[in-house]
């Protein structure tokens, strides 16, 4: 069953073909994010109006490099929510004419139902297929505006474990990285200039130790608090690095510990890590060290690719094939 995906939820604009759920016969990317370095975040409405000149050049590119007509489409998929109104908007419509004019299924999928099916996705052309992800699964889904852990018992049966109760983890990324001048998006910036620090500089705090929940709106303001106190520093790069690095360790210890705290309790066969944060390297790092110690440590998996971690058509047209 072949689904063309379409996701435009925030500043993405995404068409994907994807067979059976899995297979990826294209995944095009329209980003915005140089309209949005100028502003140091998303604006929604430029976000909606960029959305209306991307979709449809590219969604003859995916029906392109996918090789396919409509005759061999089976269903079309959309990001029905959460994500920016405008946004969103530009999306369906677009999917819902589609599906009309073609007389196919329409097929609406939630946002971040698409992310938690990212490590379900392969290229087409892979010479040999991973096995299918095996039930239950711990899902740690980490990005710009959510953060949950999620334990996964079949498709559609979803058991949210913790969820942040003020800023993401992915929001915190960015703030800091304002505050330290390394500009949008924040999470490159964050993990490049880390690698070059000291994660033990500066010991700032992890919230809600004993609980399932996360918080990390008192770790970015920790830190502005400690930067405000070192303002003349802030020009000194070892100094930048360091904070970059102590703010990194401290927002993957969070996000580590609840994830083993989970582990433990729930056993899953498989741990899957999703989001746009689940591009760093660092935060995978730690997550495969503390797997290791655990005696009988489920399989882990993140996005094969990294444009399947960020938002992207193809992880909902996993979603919508496995949910419909």
């Amino acid at each position: 069953m072949k689904i063309l995906a379409i996701e435009s939820s925030c500043d993405e604009t995404s068409v994907a073909v994807v067979e059976d759920g899995r297979r990826v016969h294209s995944n095009v990317i329209a980003s915005q994010i140089a309209k949005h370095v100028e502003t140091g975040g998303v604006v929604p409405e430029v976000a909606a109006r960029e959305h209306i000149k991307a979709m449809i050049p590219v969604l003859k590119m995916a029906m392109q490099e996918a090789k396919v007509n409509w005759k061999d489409i089976d269903a079309v998929a959309v990001t029905k929510e959460p994500g920016l109104i405008g946004s969103l908007v530009v999306g369906r419509v677009t999917a819902a004419a589609l599906a009309f004019a073609q007389d196919k299924p329409l097929l609406e999928v939630n946002h971040i139902h698409g992310h938690m099916y990212a490590p379900w996705l392969v290229p087409a052309d892979i010479q040999e297929m991973p096995a299918e992800p095996q039930l239950p699964i711990l899902i740690l889904t980490v990005s710009g505006g959510h953060n949950e852990l999620v334990l996964v018992r079949g498709h559609g049966d979803f058991e949210i474990l913790a969820e942040s109760i003020d800023d993401s983890a992915g929001e915190a990324f960015d703030k800091v990285a304002r505050l330290l001048g390394l500009g949008y998006p924040g999470g490159p910036a964050i993990e490049e200039r880390a690698k070059l620090g000291n994660p033990e500089a500066v010991k700032f705090p992890i919230a809600l130790r004993k609980e399932k929940n996360f918080s990390f709106s008192g770790l970015k303001t920790s830190v502005f608090y400690y930067l405000k106190d070192n303002e003349s520093r802030l020009k000194d790069e070892t100094f930048v690095n360091d904070i970059a690095a102590s703010f990194q360790e401290a927002a993957v210890q969070a996000l580590v510990q609840k994830l083993v705290q989970a582990i433990h309790e729930y056993a899953p066969k498989e741990v899957h890590l999703t989001g746009g944060v689940s591009a760093n390297r660092f935060l995978r790092g730690r997550i495969e060290e503390e797997l290791s110690r655990i005696q009988i440590p489920p399989l882990f998996r993140a996005p094969l690719k990294m444009e399947y971690c960020t938002d992207n058509a193809a992880m909902i047209g996993a979603a919508a094939f496995f949910m419909r």
